[in-house]
């Protein structure tokens, strides 16, 4: 059966195509805790404080030591103490930044043949399954990270990427076969609000067990640890429910079995990549969409960090922080549904580009030591946050051929994971280069004022029309 024919027969049985959706954004619910409490918070801060501990530590016999004390015996921030990788002398301080972009590129090599596997077999949960259950294991592994070992930390966290990027790819290839055209905003938008509501919860439970670290004779290392290990089985656990009520919906785009898989998967990738350039509006998109994708990502996965060694702020006011981000995304999440059914999801992608730059401006003259001030710019991220990606995924499977969805959102992983590493590595060199933060935050707002200006530009209806499929009531 055809994602067609399917389409149209699962549109006539709503309770079932309603119990696809209530399962589908579960996945949401459980991966979200990788993003949140791994990346933005306990990633960033636990392994950027090991590399630090490793820097202070290490009493080269090559040079001056790696973490030179000031004139006045103080030692100085982690974005001047420098750890050995590979031959290669990095400051502590930006490991995590580098790491971020290390992970990606080797996404990029992995990922996309594993989702063009997925669509060539037409057996998504089972790889949905698969990746999924393997970043869960490698997350909760990471609780083994501590002393000085930043290394084990860096190979554990970069294969949690590798199943977080290939589960997710997969989760979204589901959206044509589960949902009509005019549900897709409201079920995408519903996906991310609960993902970040289940972020939320999962990291309060983390936060109560790390303010409560001293009575129950823990250090914060050790409440970072335990963080790791919820995470891991929060993921896992979760992810049994979308497994149980999502199932496959096309027929196998091959025969092959064993090794066989493998190359047809790279059959599969280069026929979708070839079939894509005939479609050059939704190429339009899918490059405006990579640019302010970008510096989304980027902003949430080094905020922790800019709050920590730049503004000076305590621990437990960065885990509150990302907190506040987490159930003001939700309602964020809400807002932009109900806004795109008014605005169209166009309009409001734009803006909330639009408050992305002022947020992000505001960034730069956050004053060292203000909680209540980062508490502020926190809860404008979280009101954009979920919100444009969500529509920007919704618009997208729109502009795709009927029939070929699977193999599109392949190629939209692809472009995600390929250019995502721009991000990091800008604000990563800007801050090695100048020693401090603030430029390095404020050098993201390029990716809004691009991402804004094509956007603007990007002929949506006459993208949908070129592929054959009908248009929204509302853009």
């Amino acid at each position: 059966m055809s994602v067609v024919d399917e389409g149209a027969d699962t549109a006539g049985r709503a309770p079932d195509r309603r119990r696809e959706q209530r399962g589908w954004v579960f996945y949401d619910w459980a991966n979200s805790v990788f993003p949140t409490s791994v990346i933005t918070v306990f990633g960033a801060l636990y392994l950027t404080a090991v590399a630090g501990e490793a820097a202070r530590l290490d009493t080269a016999t090559n040079g001056p030591r790696p973490c030179p004390e000031k004139a006045d015996g103080s030692t100085n921030k982690l974005v001047d103490c420098q750890i050995d990788v590979l031959g290669w002398h990095i400051q502590a301080g930006s490991l995590w930044g580098y790491l971020l972009a290390a992970a990606t590129v080797v996404q990029v090599l992995i990922v996309p043949l594993l989702s063009a596997i997925a669509d060539r077999t037409q057996n998504k949960r089972r790889v949905l399954a698969f990746s999924a259950f393997g970043g869960a294991i490698a997350t909760t592994l990471m609780a083994l990270v501590s002393g000085t070992n930043w290394q084990l930390g860096v190979v554990l966290f970069i294969l949690g990427n590798i199943g977080y990027g290939t589960s997710v790819a997969v989760y979204y290839a589901f959206i044509p076969e589960i949902a009509t055209a005019d549900e897709r905003d409201g079920l995408s938008t519903r996906g991310w609000a609960f993902g970040y509501l289940g972020g939320g919860v999962a990291l309060a439970l983390q936060l109560a067990v790390y303010l409560a670290h001293e009575p129950l004779g823990l250090t914060e290392g050790n409440a970072a640890q335990i963080a790791f290990l919820m995470s891991g089985l929060w993921w896992a656990g979760f992810t049994l429910i979308p497994l149980r009520r999502l199932r496959d919906h096309q027929r196998p785009h091959g025969a092959e079995h064993g090794a066989g898989v493998l190359r047809g998967g790279l059959r599969e990738l280069r026929d979708t990549l070839r079939l894509a350039r005939s479609y050059p509006l939704t190429l339009a998109f899918l490059g405006t969409y990579l640019i302010y994708t970008d510096g989304i990502a980027t902003v949430a996965n080094v905020s922790a960090q800019y709050g920590s060694e730049e503004l000076g702020l305590e621990q437990t006011t960065l885990i509150t922080t990302i907190l506040i981000v987490q159930f003001v995304a939700f309602l964020g999440g809400v807002l932009h549904g109900r806004v795109a059914r008014r605005l169209g999801a166009k309009r409001t992608i734009m803006v909330s580009l639009g408050v992305w730059l002022a947020v992000i401006s505001a960034a730069y003259f956050v004053q060292a030591g203000q909680a209540v001030q980062f508490y502020l710019l926190a809860a404008g991220i979280g009101l954009v946050l979920g919100g444009t990606n969500a529509l920007s995924r919704s618009l997208f499977s729109q502009m795709v051929p009927a029939g070929k969805e699977a193999q599109y959102f392949s190629i939209y992983e692809i472009g995600e994971r390929a250019t995502s590493w721009m991000g990091p590595l800008l604000f990563a060199a800007v801050a090695g280069a100048t020693g401090s933060y603030r430029p390095a935050i404020i050098s993201l707002v390029v990716f809004f004022a691009v991402g804004l200006v094509l956007m603007f530009f990007v002929p949506v209806r006459r993208a949908i029309r070129a592929v054959g499929n009908p248009e929204p009531a509302v853009l």
